[in-house]
């Protein structure tokens, strides 16, 4: 029922602690005729969900098109009930991708935005070309378009150089974000990234002690997001079997699991 679509790959920004520049080489797009023949193929195969895919799935572009506008030629296909996208880059995020939240019902108000820090410091050594500032501006952009939209991210704790007070801004960023979940992670060197030869490498303790509080944080947050969904008519996707007799697990289309005893319905039906 949910199925995913590869749409760019590679990576041209070339954060300070990242392989994937190096390793996927740089962004190359698709092109716009074949993905939609590709998505009518995964529609008519039953697909009712369809992700776009990229490591920077915003920076697809094909001629005179961009995401938004190819998330506007998928809403016409028949059968297709729901749109998603995954993984973006603050840079990437036009005006038209942001007016497609509010204009397109078959996309999910859900957005996967990483920031990784709320240190405009740090995100300079970090080479993320956007500033916490601009970063929150997006956001209020979108919401005022997608006031339900649901927001995702990543952040990195313990990245060099990173001090307490940077870290307070990491923290302070997602209280006024307000993420329904993230993916935080620990600072660790690749090696051959300029971030593994930089001065002032945080002791693993220290980066240990704040993705503990980071987690703590942000997990308050997704539990206050999922409570505030409770009484909520929604449509819900039925993906798998669940644990119990007679029981599917689906998603909400904010990505929540939902488990649901639906006598009478199978997988595949919303």
């Amino acid at each position: 029922p949910a199925a995913f679509l590869t749409v760019q790959e590679g990576c041209d920004k070339f954060c300070t602690y990242c392989v994937v520049p190096y390793t996927r080489g740089a962004e190359i797009s698709r092109s716009f005729a074949d993905l939609i023949d590709e998505a009518k193929a995964l529609v008519d195969g039953g697909a009712k969900e369809i992700t776009l895919l990229g490591q920077n799935v915003n920076a697809w572009t094909d001629a005179d098109h961009d995401l938004g506008s190819l998330i506007r030629a998928l809403d016409r296909i028949e059968g297709l009930h729901r749109i998603r996208y995954m993984t973006s880059h603050p840079n990437d995020m036009t005006d038209g991708l942001i007016a497609a939240h509010g204009e397109v019902e078959k996309l999910m108000p859900y957005l996967h935005l990483p920031v990784q820090s709320g240190s405009d410091r740090i995100l300079k050594a970090m080479n993320r070309s956007h500033s916490r500032d601009s970063y929150l501006r997006i956001i209020e952009r979108v919401r005022a378009v997608r006031p339900d939209v649901a927001l995702s991210g990543d952040f990195i704790v313990g990245f060099p150089g990173e001090s307490d007070a940077d870290f307070e801004d990491t923290l302070s960023i997602v209280r006024e974000a307000g993420n329904a979940q993230a993916y935080s992670f620990k600072y660790s060197p690749r090696p051959g990234t300029p971030a593994a030869t930089m001065d002032d490498q945080i002791a693993s303790e220290i980066a240990d002690e704040r993705l503990q509080r980071l987690q703590a944080l942000i997990n308050e947050q997704q539990l206050a997001f999922n409570q505030a969904t409770r009484g909520k008519r929604t449509s819900v996707l039925l993906e798998k079997p669940g644990k119990l007799n007679g029981q599917l697990i689906g998603r909400s289309p904010w990505l929540q699991s939902v488990h649901v005893l639906a006598p009478g319905l199978a997988i595949g039906d919303i």
